[in-house]
């Protein structure tokens, strides 16, 4: 375990997960606390920090310390910061944003590096999100199928059904113009993390449609069956969000799920989505 001289590390579960204290992200990050930061987050591939109550400035502050904001492609960001928009399900939604296994925007050319969500209002209960570790979901794979799936390509896409209804709410009340065009990547199906140089399984249920090279019919079996695996419960955490609680996970190696069990209450949700490179 990894030794922290400036922030003290609490973790959360066994396959993932950090919450980390003693830093109030409402004042720049000394170059110490950054460092720190980041090795806890390589390391535990999803910090969690309570009682965090920035405003729009500081957050993105915190953001930047840690890589470049970008714009999300279907839903308008807030006026003063573009890079920050709402993720919310209001009283009389059923649908939750992105409620669905996955990682971020893979059907980008450039998946984001991380995403981060800062907590604005929360019902009174549900609403957690899980996280899961796709290290730990391609190094339990049999030496067999690590072999098959190292040299393959997985096409994903912006249009699968399951994932797209979960956008119609806030691109009905946010959306871009530009929010009906159709974004395709092709990116390999195990990636090797630019930083630990570690590799995890890059495939997800919400995006990813088939394998290059492959009909639809003959990748969904073998995709199928990666889907459940990298979601064992012994791969995850979970967390119970608070008012100005902030998660940032990484999502070359880390996939969420926010749970949708809170039907008549407000959630709202400030996200930052940090750049990345090619998958490679």
């Amino acid at each position: 375990m990894t030794e922290y001289r400036i922030i003290t590390v609490r973790r959360v579960a066994g396959a993932l997960g950090a919450e980390i204290q003693g830093v109030d992200l409402r004042e720049p990050l000394s170059a110490e606390q950054s460092a720190e930061i980041r090795r806890a987050w390589n390391e535990h591939l999803v910090l969690f920090f309570r009682d965090q109550p920035l405003n729009a400035d500081q957050y993105m502050t915190f953001a930047r310390s840690l890589g470049i904001p970008i714009e999300y492609p279907f839903v308008k960001g807030m006026p003063e910061h573009p890079q920050i928009i709402e993720v919310k399900k209001l009283e009389h939604e059923r649908v939750n944003f992105g409620g669905i296994w996955h990682s971020d925007t893979t059907y980008l050319e450039r998946p984001p590096m991380a995403s981060m969500l800062l907590a604005r209002e929360i019902p009174p209960f549900g609403g957690d999100t899980l996280f899961a570790n796709m290290y730990m979901a391609y190094e339990t794979l049999s030496p067999g199928l690590r072999a098959v799936l190292d040299p393959l390509k997985g096409v994903s896409t912006s249009s699968k059904a399951d994932v797209s209804k979960t956008r119609e709410d806030r691109i009905r009340s946010d959306g871009k113009d530009e929010a009906k065009k159709v974004y395709e990547a092709v990116h390999p199906v195990v990636r090797t993390h630019p930083e630990t140089g570690r590799k995890s399984l890059f495939v997800n249920i919400a995006h990813t449609d088939r394998f290059e090279g492959w009909t639809a019919a003959e990748s969904e079996p073998l995709l199928r069956m990666l889907y459940e695996h990298q979601v064992k419960p012994e791969f995850t955490c979970r967390f119970v969000w608070q008012v100005n609680s902030i998660a940032l996970w990484d999502n070359r190696c880390a996939m969420h799920n926010p749970i949708n069990d809170y039907h008549g209450y407000r959630r709202v949700m400030h996200r930052i989505t940090l750049e990345g490179d090619r998958p490679r």
